[in-house]
């Protein structure tokens, strides 16, 4: 495997050293800044080394030390590949000193088949909104069940809030969550709680501003293809050697520099690659190869159910470690909130069609799509089922919402406590987004901090995405840029003493704990499980390992009364329990008969036969 060469700055035998990418540009100068970040003390000339690059060298600088980067004469500008950008994107970029005094040299990562993931936005999980501040909840993520938290883009975007995928300075945290040496610290800490760490990286575009590379160099961009956001990252054009090394220089950082145990790629449909080989493979085989014999996960989202993604290289895939499969989240949510807006228009919501998603994975597997308009997805079967993550709520779920408004709003609590068990209870790997373990009632709305212009230009464009949703018909879109639009979507941890939510977070422990510990619900294979529609109303799963099979029957809505023909049936967990926030009056397991007032899920343990 190729080394990709240093970029930006770095500390090497007493001094700073420069390396600048600006092709087709003559003249390179280091501009260096005093602590204020305003006043200049000094400027280096680069000397050219070849193939468009240019390097300088600053004995006595060390960690902190400020620059920018003058082009020709024009600038100065950010460094793109600085380490940190403590007076923001637009502000001068610092000198990072990777060293720092780990405590997990015994940490060895989790297990794909073991991972049960928390996704979280730093500055909206506590009220301080910072790496340190995060910290102080890990034991409450370790106790509730989780083994790894996965956080939302955390490299440089402009303001001080945003939800980072607009990010422009990718190897700088940043700095309103307490830049490197704060990520740092988070990582260690999680560690030592058990937790892995995935982050959530974007290299299907950058954001517009703060965004500079276009004066290093245009090569950064193609118009060759085109995404959502634009002409496409270089990667397969004219210079693309070292766009693909930013990308992949920065795979390579988070885990070897910052310990970070995974990455959660944004939208990968988007990255658009014609050479061989694609840079998701690329990107995969580089991040295993910086986690040092640490177990290192690439997961992607992405909207086409195609398995390639996840299928190994050596047989012709991609070889990433997990995918998105939203038909569950599409499944579920068309069945219990009855949306019918956008993509849902191709979900039923059936019986049926929540047990083939928990059959397969997902549901498209070729079929025509309404929505897009032509087919969609391939066959689920060759592939394990923990490389499926599943989801009830996530981040795009609830905050591309015109209000930012959770599941709970929408949905009973008897609704939402059965949506768990079938998420926490089929072999695929589950993914919470914050807060849900207790039926959060605080919104995650969409929020910005760009300049006035920009700022009025993404308001605008977000009430004009919503004026033909029906859903939504009436509804006030709050304004991205309002500050308190970003306060309104802070968890409020409290809630969780009130009784409505205290029964919730009960439930999410207990299925939680029996799915690590139960030998059947251990077993994630293929042809270890098994779901069917036991009517238009009821779904039943059967999980079985070691001796044992655990079985969920799920009463969608109205009544289920069955005989599951086996006395001996033991009942392990009970969704409408009263200490879970149920109402029921007796056990709703008799000598093996059941009697269920759907919506509800009722687990039960029997030998094999």
């Amino acid at each position: 495997m190729k080394p990709i060469p240093k970029m930006g700055a770095w500390i090497e035998g007493g001094a700073v050293r420069f390396r600048v990418w600006a092709p087709d540009h003559d003249r390179i100068e280091i501009v260096l800044y005093g602590k204020d970040g305003k006043e200049v003390a000094g400027t280096l000339q680069a000397t050219a080394a070849g193939d468009g690059y240019f390097e300088a060298s600053a004995p006595g600088l060390g960690a902190g030390a400020l620059y920018k980067v003058r082009i020709d004469g024009e600038g100065p500008y950010p460094d793109p590949y600085a380490r940190a950008q403590p007076f923001g994107v637009h502000g001068p970029s610092a000198v990072d000193d990777p060293t720092f005094a780990w405590t997990d040299a015994g940490w060895k990562g989790v297990a794909l088949e073991d991972l049960a993931i928390y996704e979280l936005h730093v500055g909206t999980a506590t009220p301080e909104g910072t790496f340190d501040a995060l910290i102080g909840r890990l034991e409450d993520l370790r106790s509730l069940g989780i083994t790894a938290i996965e956080i939302m883009p955390v490299a440089s975007f402009p303001g001080e809030r945003g939800w980072g995928y607009d990010g422009v300075d990718l190897f700088a945290p940043a700095a309103a969550y307490g830049g490197p040496a704060g990520l740092r610290r988070l990582v260690d800490a999680a560690h030592a709680a058990g937790l892995a760490v995935v982050l959530d990286c974007v290299y299907n575009h950058f954001g517009p501003d703060g965004n500079y590379l276009r004066a290093y160099t245009k090569r950064y961009f193609t118009d060759r293809h085109k995404t959502p956001w634009g002409d496409a990252v270089n990667y397969d054009g004219k210079g693309a050697e070292q766009v693909r090394a930013l990308a992949l220089g920065n795979v390579e950082m988070w885990i070897r520099d910052y310990h970070i145990d995974g990455l959660r790629l944004d939208a990968t449909h988007a990255i658009i690659d014609d050479s061989e080989p694609h840079l998701l493979r690329e990107i995969a085989e580089r991040a295993r190869a910086a986690g040092g014999g640490r177990r290192v996960v690439v997961i992607a989202e992405d909207s086409l159910n195609d398995a390639r993604l996840v299928t190994p290289a050596e047989q012709g895939g991609y070889g990433l470690d997990a995918v998105w499969a939203d038909d569950f989240h599409h499944e579920l949510r068309v069945c219990f909130a009855g949306d019918r807006d956008g993509y849902f228009e191709d979900h039923r919501g059936t019986a049926e069609d929540i047990a083939a998603a928990i059959r397969k994975g997902w549901v498209y597997e070729g079929q025509v799509s309404k929505h897009m308009g032509k087919p969609r997805g391939t066959p689920a079967e060759p592939v394990p089922p923990p490389r499926f993550v599943h989801c009830i709520q996530n981040h795009d779920q609830i905050g591309n919402r015109a209000l930012g408004d959770r599941l709970g709003d929408k949905v009973s609590p008897a609704a939402f406590r059965a949506m768990t068990g079938l998420l926490l209870l089929t072999p695929y790997t589950p993914m919470l987004f914050m807060g849900q373990e207790w039926n959060a009632r605080t919104p995650f709305q969409y929020f910005t901090d760009h300049n006035a212009e920009l700022g009025r230009l993404v308001t605008e464009g977000r009430r004009r995405e919503f004026q033909y949703f029906t859903s939504f018909s009436g509804a006030e879109v709050p304004d991205p840029q309002d500050p308190r639009t970003f306060e309104r979507s802070k968890l409020d941890w409290s809630e969780r003493q009130r009784p409505e939510h205290a029964g919730v977070l009960a439930w999410y422990r207990e299925l939680l704990a029996l799915r690590a510990s139960h030998p059947a619900l251990q077993n994630r294979a293929r042809g270890s499980f098994s779901a069917d529609a036991l009517s238009d109303d009821a779904v039943r799963i059967e999980r079985r390992g070691e001796g044992a099979a655990v079985i969920a029957l799920v009463a969608l809505r109205g009544r289920l009364a069955l005989d599951l023909g086996r006395p001996e049936a033991r009942a392990l967990a009970f969704s409408e329990d009263p200490r879970f926030g149920g109402a029921a009056q007796r056990t709703p397991l008799a000598r093996g008969r059941v009697e269920l007032e759907g919506p509800a899920v009722l687990v039960v343990e029997v030998p094999l036969l």
